[in-house]
């Protein structure tokens, strides 16, 4: 058989893909009786088009993790699925309904939301498709979808549970509003955008306050200073009447320690309609609730000639009218602060009082007589759930300690209607609300059939912090025993899930929620560990932008031209949790030559030549060589240390360990062995097995399709109950033995390596062509059998024409004097300048000087002798003594030179 010297990933991954989705072993079930589950729910990426180069990140460390744990025997499932994604998928539609001139108020919800799942399922289609070009083992059979039916169901009952809990309740509360989208939003979908603006100081009764919006300020008539400020205690508690911007109002003035004396004037007017902070203060002192600005962004009737104009377009006009009021005191021309706006339109938020749904965070949840920030923060803190790196743990903290109610309801059509109904004859005194899978015929209370569904949607979030069990078939996949709800089937075997894998940036968003939704629920953590990886940036550490197309990388764009082990690759190796990636194309190329190196390491053990092999009697053991025994113990090792960091969570350490071994090992070292020694087709079949395994989580095509090349052969060599399994993807994972350990001939061959390595170093500063062949004499009075044995190795690795090995007698003179361990190394100067040799020795001799001189102080230390355990002095003392050693013999040396 023949391979292309070059690996071209086109032409083989869409064939093994297909080859492994054939097998059926996606789906753990296909995958015979194994005992110990291992899951992950793939975070599900949103029906808006296309995956970008993040998601993919997120793919590979996923499918790592799934591939390895399939090889180690666990009962392997990844669950794909797609997010709706409501404001994000309807403001999509949205845009493509303006290009033609309409809106969704045009067309009526019931059509607009036909035109959105049209789009969706489209974008689903596409990602499907950029899922598998990854490599993607997820088990397609368990796909879902945040509004199937069955996740749909799950959102209701868990709605209805917290709703009947007390948890979920209406009511009129600040809250985040994005003019553009129409809808409110909570907290942790709020963006801060840094923004130089003005801040303006106002007169304002017998104080100045100071403010960076004043079109919020018509109707403030309650001003707030710190109760220890001594320039406003003669005021606080009075009432008085001050000009302002539509005439004069009637204000007094409170004392609350929120307040910071040192900021602007340290007086400052509530606006309980548009500040959070503000609205807690006129709760607590029982202040009215004025809306100054509406949905529209708009000024209200409360803002008397100004209303029905653009509140931020108002500003200036504002200012104008106060200050020819004689009540503008000055203005700060460079305001900084964080301007909050929408993360998925951009558009400046307004803060405005609605009549919402919000999930108390911080009331006791009935059966476990805790709230759900309780439930949060002790699946953490008691390490049930593990969140890596963990310096991630205190932000989770901070943003428990932080977090205020949850606002739930969105003003928009596309995603799951609230299961709340409303009785019509609210108006005459029923308003009855029903929450509820169905609405009931007729109104429990009043009896009326005339009942209105609320028109909100629930927030994304909510219906995606039930992913990890309602993709497991939750709550259908119960059932009652002795008195007490058990899980069955899947979310049996598979809950709580090993592990979810996702960007730190979405820690809130998502990762906090699945955990609160979990433990309401469940009442369990919905998985064990947290893997949060970093942001993949431009190589400018900045964030990758479809306006820059110069630095965005289209992951449908690269897998082409670079193949999608190349692409994983760039992902893995060098890179370590919680930290971000600088990508671009040159990386990515330059593994593109990494896979291509294992390609050619496998192509020649492939093709390796057995006519040339000697012949061998069958029956007799076939003895083992240093080399031989030297790689087999140092794959050992390699299994070992691989397979630990793998387990650890440290990928790119155990990507660095096989990259280690098959480069500078296998590959420098031992084919070269093999080359000289010969009968090597065994062993380089047996380690070649061994290393596309090891590789396989991280590089699936590439070892896959060298795998099935390996297998045609090994149907010549195998019979049909010792032949490999038939795809690389259910091979056993390697294990490390301590048979095979072998500590001496690492020792012994690392000194091969060292003197071989050693003459070429030489050799290079002597200015000697590999072409050129020249002698060497060995001394040593211990490993002459070693030297014996591998002249060979040392005439053709070294490029030497003659070796002479001794055990004592006279040393050459004019000639290169090395030392390796205890062997001496002399290579006589026929082709050499003396005098570079010389200043060479001479140079050597100062380094060394150096250390010692450094060694020798220490140990003159009394502190360091006082202290320092006595292993510590006894390591110092060798190590003097081997510098005074190398020191004698380069000195040594150096008088032949004379």
């Amino acid at each position: 058989m023949s391979l292309p010297k070059s690996y071209c990933a086109s032409e083989h991954e869409d064939r093994i893909y297909a080859l492994w989705e054939k097998s059926g072993f996606f789906n753990p079930n296909n995958l015979g009786k194994r005992a110990r589950p291992f899951s992950i729910a793939m975070p599900p990426p949103n029906a808006t088009g296309t995956l970008h180069i993040g998601h993919c990140m997120m793919l590979v460390l996923q499918d790592l993790m799934i591939r390895y744990h399939r090889m180690i025997g666990d009962k392997a499932l990844w669950v794909p699925g797609t997010d709706h994604a409501s404001i994000a998928t309807q403001n999509k539609v949205e845009k493509l309904l303006a290009k033609e001139g309409k809106t969704r108020h045009d067309l009526g919800r019931e059509k607009f939301l036909e035109h959105v799942a049209e789009y969706a399922e489209k974008s689903r289609n596409t990602i499907r498709n950029q899922i598998r070009k990854v490599g993607a083992s997820c088990d397609w059979s368990r796909e879902r979808y945040t509004l199937d039916a069955g996740l749909s169901k799950a959102v209701s009952e868990v709605f209805i549970r917290m709703y009947s809990d007390g948890l979920i309740y209406r009511d009129y509360r600040i809250v985040h509003w994005c003019p553009r989208c129409h809808s409110t939003l909570s907290d942790d979908e709020v963006k801060y955008r840094p923004e130089k603006t003005k801040f303006y100081y106002f007169k304002f009764g017998p104080v100045v306050i100071g403010t960076a919006r004043p079109e919020t300020k018509f109707q403030d008539k309650t001003i707030v200073v710190h109760p220890d400020d001594p320039r406003y205690k003669q005021f606080i508690g009075q009432e008085f009447t001050a000009e302002w911007i539509d005439g004069p109002i009637t204000a007094h003035m409170i004392a609350d320690p929120i307040v910071d004396p040192a900021f602007g004037t340290g007086a400052m007017t509530i606006t309980p309609g548009h500040s959070f902070e503000d609205f807690d203060l006129a709760k607590k002192y029982q202040r009215p609730i004025v809306k100054i600005i509406d949905e529209d962004g708009n000024l209200t009737k409360e803002s008397g000639s100004f209303a029905g104009k653009n509140a931020r377009e108002s500003r200036e006009e504002i200012v104008a009218r106060l200050d020819k009021k004689g009540l503008l005191d000055h203005i700060e021309e460079n305001y900084e602060h964080n301007l909050s706006v929408c993360y998925r339109c951009d558009t400046a938020l307004e803060p405005l009082p609605s009549l919402q749904w919000f999930v108390s965070v911080s009331q006791a949840v009935p059966t476990y007589s805790k709230s759900l920030k309780d439930l949060m923060r002790d699946a953490v803190e008691s390490s049930r759930v593990t969140i890596i790196p963990k310096r991630f743990e205190k932000t989770y903290f901070h943003w428990i300690d932080n977090l205020r109610d949850w606002c739930i309801s969105r003003q928009i059509w596309f995603g799951h209607q609230l299961p709340v109904y409303y009785c019509k004859k609210e108006k005459k005194g029923c308003g009855e609300i029903i929450v509820a899978h169905v609405a009931p015929d007729t109104c429990p209370k009043c009896n009326t059939p005339d009942l209105v569904r609320d028109e909100d949607t629930l927030d994304t979030w909510f219906s995606s912090g039930l992913w990890t069990f309602s993709t497991l078939g939750w709550p259908d996949a119960t059932e009652e025993k002795h008195g007490r709800m058990n899980k069955t089937g899947d979310l049996a075997t598979f809950h709580p899930t090993s592990v979810m894998e996702t960007g730190y940036d979405i820690l809130f968003f998502w990762v906090a929620r699945m955990i609160l939704m979990s433990e309401y629920a469940l009442g369990e953590e919905p998985f064990h560990t947290v893997y949060l990886h970093g942001l993949v940036l431009d190589v400018e550490g900045k964030k990758m932008s479809k306006s820059k197309e110069e630095t965005l990388i289209d992951p449908l764009d690269v897998i082409p031209t670079y193949g999608a082990d190349a692409l994983r690759a760039s992902m893995v190796v060098g890179v370590t949790p919680g930290n971000d990636l600088r990508l671009n194309a040159e990386k990515i190329a330059s593994y593109r030559n990494f896979v291509n190196k294992l390609w050619n390491i496998a192509r020649y053990i492939l093709e390796f030549d057995v006519a040339a092999e000697p012949e061998k009697d069958a029956k007799k053991k076939t003895t083992l060589s240093l080399a031989d025994t030297w790689i087999i113990s140092r794959l050992n090792a390699t299994v070992r240390e691989a397979t630990s960091h793998i387990k650890k969570y440290r990928f790119s350490q155990a990507s660095e360990v096989l990259r280690s071994f098959t480069w500078d090992e296998l590959a420098d070292w031992y084919i070269e062995v093999a080359k000289i020694e010969g009968g090597k087709r065994n062993i380089l079949f047996s380690i070649l097995r061994t290393v596309l395994a090891l590789w396989h989580p991280f590089i699936p095509f590439v070892t896959e399709t060298l795998y099935q090349q390996y297998r045609e052969i090994a149907k010549d060599t195998f019979d049909k109950k010792s032949l490999p399994p038939e795809i690389l993807m259910i091979h056993p994972w390697p294990t490390a033995q301590k048979k095979y350990e072998n500590k001496k001939a690492e020792e012994d061959f690392g000194i091969v390596q060292q003197l071989i390595q050693t003459i070429r170093n030489a050799r290079v500063e002597n200015g000697i062509t590999a072409a050129q062949k020249i002698q060497a004499v060995f001394f040593s009075s211990t490993r002459t059998d070693l030297l014996h044995a591998h002249q060979p190795h040392l005439k053709r690795l070294a490029s030497l024409d003659f070796i002479t090995v001794l055990e004592k007698g006279d040393k050459p003179t004019n000639a290169v004097f090395l030392k390796v361990h205890d062997i001496e190394v002399y290579l006589p100067l026929g082709l050499m300048k003396m005098e570079d040799e010389k200043k060479r020795m001479l140079a050597d001799v100062r380094k060394i000087e150096t250390r010692a001189t450094s060694v020798r102080q220490l140990l003159s230390d009394g502190q360091f002798l006082a202290k320092a355990p006595k292993n510590i002095i006894k390591k110092e003392q060798e190590r003097l003594a081997q510098y005074q050693d190398a020191l004698a013999h380069l000195r040594e040396q150096l008088t032949k030179f004379t």
